[in-house]
């Protein structure tokens, strides 16, 4: 019968995809610095919000999905938000599985960054995403569409998350400590 994982995959258009999975190689690499997740998904699937989430400061950027979350969207939008990051934070990424992420191989070009995937049902491997997700819901409710917020929204919210103290860093601002890897 084989995991809905498998059952998904076989359905993936991309055999280079499942060849990958299958082989293993989606596992993540320690040294990553920034992950992506399709965070929010909106009112009947038909909008969303992706986040980039640098790993060590927790310093957020939305990725505007008005109208879906399909690959194209997705690809288009994040290579174009990754663009936006500063060198020093182009290491790699780390994306969840998912359909709307096939065209990584694009992103990877675009965006000139290396790519990792996290393994299949493994929450505990994006731990900071689902605690931004959390965070998020604060301003985007479940059930709502996510499409009526405009790119300045996203990047208003993404502003307010930087500048409040997090537990896990002492209470320290992710972006206080954004600026000091950058200065580094």
């Amino acid at each position: 019968m084989g995991s809905i994982m498998d059952r998904r995959l076989r359905r993936a258009p991309d055999a280079e995809w499942v060849f990958m999975y299958r082989l293993g190689l989606s596992r993540k690499r320690i040294a990553e610095l920034v992950r992506v997740h399709p965070a929010l998904v909106g009112k009947g699937n038909q909008s969303a919000i992706g986040t980039l989430v640098e790993r060590t400061t927790s310093y957020t950027m939305l990725v505007h999905l008005p109208d879906g979350y399909r690959a194209k969207q997705m690809r288009d939008a994040l290579a174009a938000k990754i663009k936006t990051l500063p060198e020093a934070l182009r290491h790699s990424l780390t994306w969840d599985q998912g359909i709307e992420m096939q065209d990584w191989k694009t992103v990877k070009i675009d965006a000139g960054i290396d790519i990792y995937f996290c393994d299949p049902h493994s929450p505990w491997q994006r731990g900071i995403n689902e605690n931004t997700n959390g965070l998020l819901r604060q301003y985007f409710p479940k059930g709502t569409d996510l499409g009526i917020h405009s790119a300045a929204d996203l990047d208003w919210v993404a502003q307010e998350l930087n500048d409040r103290p997090r537990k896990r860093l002492a209470f320290r601002k992710p972006i206080e400590l954004i600026e000091d890897l950058l200065l580094q």
